[in-house]
């Protein structure tokens, strides 16, 4: 089992699809890094030799934040949000959605489940 960027990557998979795993690295992005190091896409996890694999390591850590950083950065730039306090920090502090979505209805995953309201039955 390879592992890049502090995750382990699935070996029987193609390799587009296994950095796929490493959060912060889409398809889009799969295909950047195989192109850099020059893998052919039909290419599995347990045909990379090691200096292929070393290589992919040096090409995500050198160009893509991605894992911890990643994370670490998202939630700054939220937690920045919430001390400036704009809009969406303050739909990010009461746990509403933030992306202008309506909540009479729905938005059920982000509210959590239905509390009751006593007397609201005719």
């Amino acid at each position: 089992m390879a592992r890049i960027a502090g995750v382990n990557i699935p070996t029987g998979k193609r390799v587009v699809i296994a950095l796929q795993y490493i959060h912060g690295i889409g398809p889009k992005k799969a295909q950047e890094i195989i192109e850099k190091v020059s893998i052919p896409a039909e290419r599995r996890v347990n045909q990379l030799t090691d200096a292929e694999v070393l290589a992919i390591r040096e090409t995500i850590d050198r160009d893509y934040i991605v894992e911890g950083d990643l994370r670490r950065e998202v939630s700054m730039n939220i937690k920045r949000l919430m001390d400036l306090g704009a809009y969406r920090g303050l739909r990010h502090r009461r746990s509403l959605p933030v992306r202008g979505q309506r909540t009479h209805t729905n938005a059920r995953t982000r509210k959590g489940k239905a509390k009751p309201i006593a007397g609201k039955k005719k």
